[in-house]
């Protein structure tokens, strides 16, 4: 039989036949894992019977099938399954990068959780998630927490049960070259998440928050030209759509028939925390006055909870 080695990620156990580091490794076997992958035969030609086709991707209920040119094929199925197929000479971090993301993000789905695309800090017995388009800066953020001693929970999934709670990912930051010199990071001795590209795995053990925490609030990152950093607090209708629009592959899960569950996620989480939309500076990013100004504003919501 093939050797596998078990982790845990999300809350979930996982045994996997490909190697998942940075997970959290299990130093034990496990009889019934929550999430198994492993090596085999992928149809090139997609499933049997897909609701929905997207470039590179076939939806049913409760699968998934994605084909990644000269990485993978994948099939992720009934929240517990995923097989890979690798491609000839693909690179090992290159199938790693998929299964972490696009592949987990829709085990997630099949599981009946809300999938944010952002990262999630540590705040007292809380979290806060940074949400915003690639390129918005939250993996710089979570950077920068975790400098000033926060501890961070997850970076790119923010997996969230119907209660409202966060469950740590895994201790690791993907930031890209600019990113680390924002950060004062040397890249020099970090792995790449792809050879191909200048994005680097940061590993974070000591700040990884390993504790599933309630969320507090989702802040949603924006730039502008103006030199002022601007802070909405939503309401209503204007609560619920970011939600929507940062969830991780949204189409992953209107593909599987989960739009009204997904709808109904949103809806729930969007009625019991804060959402805001915060807007930064575009140039020169002023990271550390982009942490102070979100403190200020987490300390003025406590003060006023406590009167």
């Amino acid at each position: 039989m093939p050797t596998t080695t078990a982790y845990q990620a999300f809350g979930l156990t996982i045994d996997s036949e490909i190697s998942l580091h940075p997970l959290v490794q299990l130093n034990t076997t496990i009889a019934s894992p929550d999430i198994s992958i492993s090596i085999g035969n992928v149809s090139k030609d997609g499933l049997e019977q897909p609701n929905t086709t997207y470039p590179f991707c076939q939806a049913a209920a409760d699968e998934l099938w994605l084909n990644i040119p000269d990485i993978a094929r994948f099939h992720i199925s009934r929240g517990s399954h995923i097989v890979v197929e690798p491609a000839t000479d693909a690179d090992l971090q290159s199938v790693k990068l998929y299964l972490l993301g696009s592949c987990l993000g829709a085990i997630m789905y099949q599981r009946h959780r809300l999938v944010i695309h952002g990262n999630a800090i540590r705040i007292g017995d809380e979290c806060v998630i940074f949400a915003g388009v690639s390129g918005a800066g939250k993996s710089t953020l979570a950077g920068a927490f975790q400098q000033r001693g926060y501890q961070v929970l997850a970076d790119d999934l923010a997996v969230i049960d119907e209660q409202g709670v966060v469950y740590p990912a895994y201790p690791q930051l993907k930031l890209w070259q600019d990113s680390t010199q924002k950060l004062a990071i040397d890249n020099e001795d970090l792995d790449r998440i792809r050879l191909q590209i200048s994005k680097f795995a940061v590993p974070i053990r000591n700040e990884f928050c390993d504790t599933a925490l309630p969320v507090r609030a989702i802040y949603i990152l924006n730039s502008h030209n103006e030199d002022t950093f601007e802070l909405d607090t939503l309401a209503g209708m204007d609560k619920l759509n970011p939600l929507k629009h940062n969830s991780y592959r949204r189409l992953y899960a209107e593909g599987m028939g989960l739009k009204k569950q997904h709808f109904a996620q949103c809806s729930k989480l969007a009625a019991g925390i804060d959402v805001k939309r915060i807007t930064r500076p575009n140039a020169g990013f002023k990271l550390d006055e982009l942490v102070d100004f979100i403190l200020q504003d987490l300390n003025q919501e406590k003060q006023q909870d406590v009167a």
